[in-house]
């Protein structure tokens, strides 16, 4: 059904009782409530639902099935597949939905299925507390948790999912339920890494962690430097302590002062290092890496906020990505990885990325649909640009990056770190096993794949 099929009686309907905003194609806001992350993503609903509060999203779900339309659910708007948005149907747009309440004592936070990263991040900030984030402080909190959830902190504290206590969630029914645990058990099971296929969540409950602050090395290197570089950074980290995060990665060199003249809007290799603690432990931990001669420096300590926000993704640009996990990282692989520097846009915002896993993360509950878990290492090739010419330039880059390290590939895949990949990478992000398992949740919450719009599951 579009929009012209739905008449004045109807809209007043859903309106009637309604606490948000109801945008139709021709409101004045109704453009920059449609727009998303990923440029490249261009659809036109029939209604976009801003909801207030759970009668809302109730109400909208209830609207949309009687009406035939199709449901997006937007949290963020940041997957890059852009399935926060659908042609025609309606957009339950949870950003309004924001709120955070933290529990000092209990330490655990509820926030609002809408929130972002930032929300999060700073609403604990003031109680030294912190939980596991995404990378980005625009991400939303509902989409990242329900993939898994990969962070800086994810060595020391776990995966977001791995923290996370209950779920408010309502089906697609209607139903307003609450999953943990002790309740709904299976489908709280099902929520660590089974996306939004289950129902509209909105909030999440999580375990803190006491955090006053972090601390950053962010240090720059010419490109050729690359392969001996990596080479150390992946024997540091192999066995480097639970409180070290970070990545390395070839990018475009910012125009900051801490990056050399000769480097800014050229290839620059960059390592990340993160810790969960003071400057002056990391500075003794991170010795092997800052004796390695680099060019450009950025060092601080700092709230686990700010580092949140530090190296935000723009806005605007288009957007294609990728991910392999890899079982080993030898020296024939660092130059794989490295050559791979040389093909992507130069000057953009894309990024070559290779982030470690390892401690809390590789450790946590196995039995979770999270088969990339155990791998020691990621490769996520990003491509961040402005031009619609460069689409398959990118997508190329992206699949040759993939290709060439095949050989130690370990076949899992992060689903929040692809696109529209085939059915078959929806499985390797959840495992065979796992998969039929959660096909089976699918069918008691969800039988009629209302929620598809996502890396689906489809009921058995």
């Amino acid at each position: 059904m579009t929009s012209h099929t739905l008449n004045d009686v109807a809209l007043k309907e859903l309106r009637d009782g309604f606490i948000g905003n109801i945008i139709t194609p021709d409101a004045p806001t109704y453009d920059e409530a449609r727009k998303l992350f990923n440029a490249m993503i261009d659809r036109h609903p029939s209604l976009i639902a801003q909801c207030a509060g759970v009668d809302d999203v109730v109400r909208s779900i209830h609207f949309a099935r009687q009406h035939g339309l199709e449901i997006a659910v937007r949290g963020g708007g940041h997957g890059v597949a852009g399935k926060a948005l659908t042609e025609g149907g309606l957009v339950i747009d949870l950003r309004q939905m924001h709120s955070v309440s933290v529990d000092p004592v209990a330490r655990t936070v509820t926030v609002g299925g809408g929130a972002t990263m930032s929300h999060l991040d700073r609403g604990t900030e003031p109680y030294r507390l912190a939980t596991t984030g995404g990378r980005a402080s625009t991400t939303g909190v509902g989409g990242y948790i329900l993939g898994g959830g990969s962070g800086w902190l994810d060595r020391k504290f776990g995966l977001a999912c791995d923290n996370l206590l209950s779920v408010e969630l309502v089906t697609a029914n209607g139903d307003v339920i609450r999953a943990s645990e002790t309740e709904h058990p299976e489908l709280f099971w099902a929520l660590h890494g089974g996306g939004g296929n289950f129902g509209v969540a909105t909030s999440f409950t999580l375990r803190l962690y006491e955090l006053s602050s972090v601390s950053v090395m962010l240090l720059v290197w010419p490109p050729e430097a690359g392969v001996d570089v990596l080479r150390t950074y992946r024997d540091f980290m192999e066995s480097a302590p639970d409180e070290i995060g970070g990545g390395a990665l070839f990018v475009t060199g910012p125009a900051e002062e801490f990056v050399p003249e000769s480097l800014v809007g050229r290839l620059a290799f960059v390592v990340l290092v993160t810790y969960a603690g003071p400057l002056s432990e990391a500075r003794q931990v991170a010795a092997p890496m800052l004796a390695l001669g680099h060019q450009g420096e950025f060092i601080s300590e700092m709230p686990y906020a700010d580092l949140q926000c530090m190296l935000d993704d723009p806005p605007g640009y288009r957007n294609y990505c990728s991910v392999e996990y890899l079982d080993a990282f030898p020296d024939e692989a660092i130059d794989r990885f490295c050559a791979h520097a040389n093909t992507m846009i130069v000057p953009s915002a894309s990024q070559h990325i290779l982030l470690p896993q390892g401690g809390a993360l590789g450790r946590g509950r196995a039995d979770y649909p999270l088969p990339w878990r155990q791998a020691p290492w990621l490769i996520h090739p990003y491509g961040l640009y402005q031009d619609a010419a460069d689409d398959q330039h990118v997508r190329q880059w992206t699949h040759d990056i993939r290709a060439d390290l095949k050989p130690w590939e370990s076949g899992a895949v992060y689903l929040n770190f692809i696109g529209d990949e085939g059915q078959d990478r929806v499985v390797a992000g959840l495992g065979q096993e796992n998969y039929a398992r959660l096909a089976k949740v699918k069918a008691q919450y969800d039988p009629e794949n209302v929620f598809h719009l996502n890396h689906n599951i489809k009921p058995t």
